[in-house]
């Protein structure tokens, strides 16, 4: 793989995953109550079906956007609202509440760059970190870990389907691409810009919190830390193995969630065998 590429990759993985982490551990420990999508169980397996549902219906309407609104503005308006409330849920992890202020104002400020630099990519790799990092963790601490497992194998699935059979991932994709949203990471290189979903930087948090939310039950800082981080590992490898075939292959879309789930699967295997994570 390009040096270059594989070390944009790693950074944003590592900031975007250790910041979620980070969102997570302090979720848990608020002991906010735990609501699924459908009902307030979240061992229930139902609320997947539901998450999943509402992934459908939003991909749909995007789809529908692109295809008939040749304009800017509902984008752009739609992207500062997500990017804002993600990042808040950020900032207002990181700050200390006395300085609650400057945690309210830095998602402003964030959105207002990219409104004033829209063609900045590394403003809209900021962006999408911060939006990642705070859906990530949100989903995963409300999902128990067998509804999150079965959401994996749905989305895996489906994520094979819309890139390889009915393509419509592939045009959403390209329609987000072209208008320069913050949906998705821009990994440029001297050859080509790769072009990487922001799902594939959030489900791994999602998994990862959900495994953190079970883990912190059963161990102590930072020990509970361990099973998540070998979960996040394994996702990394699956995403850099997709990257690299992508690299060979310039301009051929590959679903990168599908190795990614293999894999995540494989070292949660690994944890409970270990006995660093119990079910």
């Amino acid at each position: 793989m390009n040096k270059k590429l594989f070390s944009q990759l790693a950074v944003i993985f590592l900031v975007t995953q250790i910041l979620g982490l980070y969102v997570g551990m302090n979720l848990i420990s608020s002991e906010i109550k735990r609501e699924g999508i459908i009902n307030d169980n979240p061992d229930d397996p139902i609320n997947s079906i539901g998450l999943f549902v509402y992934i459908l219906v939003f991909t749909g309407i995007l789809l529908i956007i692109i295809k008939f609104y040749k304009g800017d503005l509902l984008f752009i308006i739609l992207e500062s609202i997500l990017v804002f409330l993600t990042s808040l849920i950020v900032f207002g992890f990181l700050i200390p509440e006395e300085f609650a202020l400057i945690a309210l104002i830095l998602p402003v400020l964030l959105v207002a760059s990219r409104l004033i630099f829209r063609k900045n990519l590394w403003l809209r790799n900021t962006a999408s970190v911060l939006a990642a990092a705070g859906a990530g963790p949100l989903i995963g601490y409300n999902f128990g870990i067998i509804p999150v497992m079965l959401f994996l194998v749905i989305l895996a699935g489906y994520d094979i389907i819309a890139v390889f059979y009915t393509k419509h991932m592939v045009t959403l994709a390209k329609g987000i691409t072209k208008k320069n949203l913050a949906f998705t990471f821009a990994l440029p290189t001297k050859k080509h810009q790769y072009e990487l979903g922001s799902g594939d930087m959030v489900i791994p948090l999602v998994f990862a919190v959900s495994i953190l939310t079970e883990t912190t039950k059963q161990f102590i800082f930072p020990f509970n830390l361990i099973a998540p981080a070998v979960i996040l590992w394994g996702s990394l490898v699956g995403l850099g193995l997709t990257i690299h075939y992508s690299s060979n292959n310039i301009g051929k879309a590959l679903p990168a969630l599908p190795l990614q789930t293999v894999i995540m699967f494989l070292m949660l295997g690994l944890c409970v065998a270990l006995g660093i994570f119990i079910f």
